[in-house]
């Protein structure tokens, strides 16, 4: 076993959530009247923790209207949240890494409320060792998730693989000297992610399953 510790995001690499987030950041900001981001650039701030993501999305918003937005965004995502679901063979892929021995874990953009109610409602709370957000410690790219993640579990750094879907988690993965795999299926384009070179880059979840079982 090369990977001991195997570290997911979760928005848009376990949970089909990309075009959702992407349409209430768009509401939100069209409810307060605000400069409305194309779907290439709300989706590219995806995974970044929303405070910084609507930042991003937004360059011109005021330090006024930033918790407004936040709170509208919050309100368009909440009433679509019991929607979404996981990836097609998302769930049986992560219980046959863990009965191969596998330690798992999550980073994630997401707040530690938002991923505790997803992981409730998916029934996933037992596939997890660890997770952490960023309302705890460090947003990605900072590589304090990965490195609090190989600390508590006792993993040295060569042996993490971090899986994600923006360059977000892989520079994170760089930063932090672990390796990383790109889900091209999320929200960061083939050509982008590609930038950060990762090991491998899989267009779906049957790819990243057959990737594993070879070099995992």
């Amino acid at each position: 076993m090369k990977y001991e510790l195997i570290v997911w995001d979760w928005d848009g690499t376990l949970m089909d959530s990309t075009p959702t987030i992407v349409r209430c950041i768009q509401d939100a900001c069209r409810d307060l009247d605000l400069p409305v981001p194309d779907d290439s650039m709300a989706s590219h701030v995806i995974g970044l923790g929303l405070q910084e993501s609507l930042r991003r999305a937004v360059p011109t918003l005021s330090v006024q209207d930033h918790p407004k937005l936040v709170d509208r965004f919050r309100f368009h995502y909440l009433t679509k949240d019991h929607e979404l679901s996981l990836f097609a063979g998302a769930k049986e892929l992560l219980y046959a890494l863990k009965d191969k021995g596998h330690l798992l874990a999550v980073a994630t953009g997401k707040s530690r409320k938002g991923l505790e109610r997803s992981l409730g409602f998916h029934d996933l709370h037992d596939v997890f060792t660890d997770t952490r957000t960023p309302d705890e410690t460090f947003p990605k790219p900072h590589p304090g998730m990965l490195m609090e993640l190989s600390e508590a579990l006792m993993v040295p750094m060569e042996r993490v693989l971090m899986i994600g879907d923006t360059t977000h988690d892989l520079l994170m993965a760089n930063n932090a000297g672990a390796d990383a795999v790109a889900v091209t299926y999320g929200a960061h384009p083939l050509n982008v992610l590609k930038t950060e070179n990762p090991k491998a880059c899989v267009s779906n979840v049957q790819e990243l399953s057959d990737w594993l079982a070879v070099h995992a």
